[in-house]
């Protein structure tokens, strides 16, 4: 079964580089990705982080829109609980005008930032999260018919966004089968846990769509790729220091890797040596593929084996392994695309219709509320934000 890669990437601010030059970097490795063969290119949506400063995927996916010709554009994804659905309807059935047939609408739940960041971006956030299922369905029908509860989300053409649910849990794979989408797992955010229990539920629930009638998931793995070995794991430094400078509190761009290794920055254990604290921290990622290409290449389809495929498979790449960019180290997220296979319907444990999944308890979609002295606080349970895609260091 051939397997497509494709690239995610979060627009990651580099240590002496406003961070406007992340968005530009952005985009010239939009056409990068097109060149070298790969099957999508999907944008993130954070706010709030000196990391990650792609904060507008809608506004990204035109520009690239108007710089490829090929290459499939998507979100992942478009935090839904801070917007109406109709609005997004609106902005993805313009980009389908502006990119016919390529236009990929990934959305989520999660805040993409902390509660005061979701306030403002939707004063009515608390508890918006517990509508999800509603806007989904919503956001489905306006991307997809003519009109919905009246209403009409312009422009209308001959193509519609295709839509998928973005998740790292068993509720987003619950939610995906159930309303016939695609899913789309994060293994790299979650290390790679608890990725075959979501994918089995995505696949043994699965109703299908018109659109769908077969369930079709990804994966999402951290991957970098050199010529060398030992210069993808230098390069990897960069993510190293980041990941443990965020485990203090200390976020902000990315830093060089020769000046990381020239310091000998010693952020976890005073007295230890660098290499010490990356080593501990490598071998509990297990959502990160880091070295040439080829060993890259093969460690990803150990993932999808495990994931999206639940079985093994034989790698059919048309574009060969992972490929640097020339005379640069390849930073990027590389997500592993195929068509899982159709499995039958339970006949005995569900009979008529499924309900949706019911949203998680508040603390499980990432903010729990507490009585504080005649008004609300909020405390962020969620993970912490993603590590950045590429760069110098989801």
């Amino acid at each position: 079964m051939p397997l497509q890669l494709s690239i995610l990437d979060q627009s990651v601010a580099l240590a002496g580089q406003g961070e406007d030059a992340a968005i530009r970097d952005t985009l010239a490795l939009a056409e990068q990705a097109e060149a070298l063969g790969y099957a999508r290119f999907w944008l993130s949506e954070h706010h709030g982080l000196p990391t990650i400063v792609g904060s507008a995927p809608e506004i990204l996916m035109a520009a690239v829109a108007a710089r490829t010709r090929r290459i499939r554009i998507g979100s992942a994804g478009v935090m839904l609980p801070h917007y109406s659905a109709l609005k997004v309807a609106e902005q993805f059935r313009v980009l389908e005008a502006l990119a016919p047939g390529r236009i990929d609408l990934g959305v989520g739940r999660a805040p993409g930032g902390d509660m005061r960041i979701a306030q403002a971006l939707n004063p009515n956030a608390y508890g918006a999260a517990e509508h999800f299922p509603e806007q989904v369905r919503d956001l489905q029908a306006w991307t997809s018919l003519p009109a919905h509860r009246g209403l009409a989300a312009h422009p209308l053409g001959a193509h519609a966004p295709q839509l998928w649910m973005l998740g790292s849990s068993d509720y987003g794979a619950q939610l995906a089968a159930h309303l016939g989408l695609p899913y789309a797992f994060a293994y790299f955010f979650m290390d790679g846990q608890g990725v075959e229990r979501a994918l089995e539920l995505y696949r043994t629930l699965y109703q299908p769509s018109e659109r769908h009638p077969r369930p079709q998931a990804t994966i999402c793995v951290w991957a970098l790729a050199a010529e060398r070995a030992e210069e993808a794991q230098h390069h990897a430094l960069s993510r190293d220091h980041w990941r443990l400078a965020r485990a203090r509190g200390q976020l902000g761009p990315l830093q060089d890797p020769d000046a990381i290794a020239e310091r000998g920055d010693r952020l976890a254990t005073p007295g230890a040596k660098v290499g010490l604290v990356v080593d501990e921290q490598r071998s509990t990622e297990l959502g990160s593929e880091i070295g040439q290409p080829q060993a890259a290449d093969r460690q990803l389809t150990v993932g999808v084996d495990r994931g999206v495929l639940g079985k093994q498979v034989e790698r059919e790449n048309r574009h060969g392994p992972l490929r640097p960019r020339e005379g640069r180290t390849s930073r990027r997220r590389a997500t592993a695309w195929s068509r899982a296979p159709r499995h039958p319907a339970p006949t005995t444990r569900h009979e008529g219709p499924r309900a949706p999944p019911r949203p998680a308890t508040a603390g499980r979609t990432g903010w729990r509320r507490r009585r504080r002295r005649g008004g609300w606080d909020s405390r962020d349970r969620s993970r912490e934000s993603p590590t950045p895609a590429r760069g110098a260091s989801s």
